[in-house]
Formats: C-alpha cells, sequence, structure tokens
C-alpha cells in the first residue's frame, strides 16, 4: 500500500467516526497462558488516528461537500493555508471542487501568492483524493519551497559554468587562429602564445576551483578533523601568494599571535586563506601592503587579510561570497579570476563550524576576516601565546 492510501486510509476513518484500530497480532500456541492482569494494564494503548495524522510533516486537511475544513492536522495550519474553516488559496478551493465532481485523484504543483502577509512557502505540491461518498475531499499538502529554489540555484550554475567554460575556450580558439596567420611575425607569435597560456592557465584554475567547490558541497566534505596549526596555514597560504605579489611590487607581512590551533583540514583552510591572500593581492595597486593577522577572540580564532587596494561597494558586500560573482568584472577577467575563490572560502569556513565576513570602502581597501572554532592545546604551566610581530620585510 501506497503512502498515499495509508494517509487516505486514516482519514476515511476520522471521518467514519470509527478510529484507526491497530491490532497487535500475537502468534499463538495451544499451551499459552493468558497474560497476567497487571503485565496487560501495563500495555499502552495505541494512539488514535488523529494523533497520528496530527503526528504527520505532510499538512493533511478535508473538506466537506460545503468546502468547510473538517479536519487540518498541525502541518497544515503551520503552512496557513487555512483561515478559520476555510481555504486560504482560491486555486487549492478550485481544484477541490474539480475532484469532488470527477470523483478522480489528482496531483498538482501549486505556486502561492507572494504577497500575502504571515505566508511562508512559496509553492506547494499537492494531492487531491474523494474521500467516502458524502462529497469529502482529503489534501496531502508538502511545501515544495525549497526543493524549487535549489533547483534554480542549479540551472543558475549550470549557466554560469557553461559560460565561463566558453569564454577562455573562445578566445583560445581564436587566438590560435591569429597564431596561423602571423606565423611570419615573431613578434605576434610571442604576444598570442602568451594569451593563449594565460587562458589556458585561466581555464585549468576554473576547473580545479569547479572540483574544488564540489568537493566541499559533497555529502563528506569535510574529512576526519585534526589538529591544525594556524602558523602553518597562514605560512603556506603566504609562500603561495608571494610570487605573484612580488610581480605587482606588492608586501606582505603578517602579525599577531602565534601557537593557536583549530581542528580542521589544514588543506582545506590553506586553500581558503591563500584565497583570501590572492584576492587582496589581485585588486590592491602596486607598491601596498597586504597584511594578514591572526588573533583569538573568545573561543574563535580570527585570522584577518586586509589590503589597501580598491576597496568594495556597499550594493556589492552582500554578494562577493556567491559563486561566479565579481565586484569589478573587467579587472576579474584581466588577472584571470574566476569568480570562485570566495565562495570556496565561504564552504570551507562552513565545514570547520565558522563563517567569512568582509568590511570594505570603496577606494579605502577590504579586510576580510576567517573565524574558526578554537580548539584547546594543553601548554606547559606558564607558556601563553605571544605576539608576533613582523619586521617589515615579509615572511620567508
Amino acid at each position: 500500500m501506497t503512502v498515499v492510501g495509508v494517509l487516505v486510509g486514516l482519514v476515511a476513518g476520522v471521518l467514519l467516526g470509527a478510529g484507526l484500530a491497530l491490532v497487535w497480532l500475537r502468534r499463538s500456541t495451544p499451551d499459552r497462558q493468558p497474560a497476567p492482569a497487571e503485565t496487560v494494564e501495563q500495555v499502552a494503548a495505541p494512539p488514535s488516528s488523529v494523533d497520528v495524522i496530527d503526528a504527520l510533516p505532510v499538512a493533511v486537511a478535508v473538506l466537506d461537500a460545503s468546502d468547510t475544513v473538517v479536519l487540518a492536522n498541525r502541518s497544515a495550519l503551520r503552512l496557513g493555508l487555512i483561515r478559520s474553516d476555510r481555504l486560504d488559496v482560491a486555486e487549492l478551493r478550485r481544484l477541490v471542487r474539480d475532484v469532488r465532481r470527477t470523483r478522480a485523484a489528482q496531483e498538482v504543483e501549486v505556486e502561492l501568492e507572494p504577497t500575502r502577509l504571515g505566508r511562508t512557502p512559496e509553492a506547494v505540491r499537492v494531492r487531491l483524493v474523494p474521500v467516502g461518498a458524502g462529497g469529502h475531499v482529503a489534501l496531502l499538502v508538502e511545501d515544495v519551497t525549497e526543493a524549487r529554489r535549489v533547483e534554480a540555484v542549479r540551472r543558475d550554475f549550470v549557466a554560469n559554468v557553461s559560460h565561463e567554460l566558453k569564454t577562455p575556450v573562445g578566445a583560445m580558439a581564436l587566438l590560435s587562429e591569429a597564431l596561423q596567420d602571423a606565423s611570419c611575425d615573431p613578434e605576434a607569435v610571442r604576444r598570442f602564445a602568451g594569451r593563449v597560456q594565460h587562458e589556458a592557465d585561466r581555464l585549468g584554475r576554473l576547473v580545479q576551483e569547479l572540483i574544488d567547490l564540489s568537493r566541499l558541497q559533497g555529502a563528506d566534505p569535510l574529512p576526519a578533523p585534526t589538529a591544525v596549526p594556524v602558523d602553518s596555514v597562514v605560512a603556506e597560504a603566504v609562500d603561495r601568494a608571494r610570487t605573484a605579489a612580488a610581480a605587482h611590487g606588492i608586501e606582505i607581512v603578517r602579525g599577531g599571535e602565534t601557537g593557536l590551533t583549530v581542528a580542521g583540514s589544514e588543506s582545506q583552510l590553506v586553500t581558503a586563506v591563500g584565497n583570501l591572500i590572492e584576492n587582496a593581492v589581485h585588486y590592491s595597486p602596486g607598491q601596498t601592503r597586504v597584511a594578514v593577522a591572526v588573533k583569538r577572540h573568545g573561543e574563535a580564532v580570527e585570522i584577518t587579510v586586509t589590503d589597501q587596494g580598491i576597496g568594495i561597494a556597499e550594493k556589492d558586500l552582500e554578494r562577493v561570497f556567491e559563486r561566479f560573482y565579481r565586484a569589478d568584472p573587467a579587472r576579474s577577467r584581466a588577472t584571470g579570476g574566476t569568480g570562485l575563490g570566495l565562495a570556496i572560502v565561504k564552504h570551507v569556513a562552513t565545514n570547520h563550524g565558522g563563517e567569512v565576513s568582509v568590511w570594505s570602502v570603496e577606494g579605502s581597501g577590504s579586510t576580510f576576516t576567517l573565524r574558526l572554532p578554537v580548539m584547546a592545546v594543553a601548554r606547559p604551566p606558564g607558556r601563553a601565546p605571544q605576539p608576533h610581530h613582523d619586521d617589515g620585510r615579509g615572511v620567508a
């Protein structure tokens, strides 16, 4: 029997006033003796059908021949589809009348009006079934708003990926044609070959970051956590960004506390901090500084990356962690950015029970802060974290 059949059976039982007869079947044997009276008294009575329907996560409602709601469980009331003893959605009332007239069950998805105050779901999947001969109709309603949103995100993601992949691939195709036409011009060949290399690197980064993001969003996004020294994470992340920073005349300096430890995946945390530093380098003018600081704040370790770059407009602050979102698309494409770096940082932070935030004023630089739960580590008596002061020469 299907779940719908079971629910309809429950509803029919309530309408007939007979309740739901739950029978405990026991295997009988010829020499079985009747159970003692005190044992029988200890057996809890089975729940009534009303109790069972009320406990269901699926919204259940029953309308009589006059469209009056004669039964509704808690889930139906929470969805806000019922006002007093009437259905509050005109489309559902129409469907009820159709089912009553045709005596045929229907299953449809219904969009709800977004302007209704206090209504949480935006869309519901409804199964309507005629019950009995008195014109009653049962509704089984499931909120599918979140499923719709997930599907919309998936469609947007696929569309964005397709667009982002087409851009470097198309550029490489055009550049290869230009290389063929300029085969007799060594200078042009070198210039076009450099552009091909740039687009190939960008394509490689995009594919790798898509793989990283997919793993972070998978069923097991975080491997078995281990004790991770924050000093090692910052040192590795700074080392990865040193070449790009030097090419732009940007100095990376470190400061703050040392000896702090968090629990998690060192490789993921290096990726996250490295993405923040690389992002700061890409959006900073030459001959400036990028500062990386570590401190303990309560039960959290805060890793901040501050630049003296172009800053972020207020309208973009809430969206910078979205996949493929670029506050400055032209600059991002010029530097080979994929628009996935900060999205990866956000997922790493979430997987580690932390968060990432940004403070920025347009034209005055930005500060990104990665907060992670601190992991207590036993220290020798009398020892405490010591502040680390950079000498201005960066970190080797």
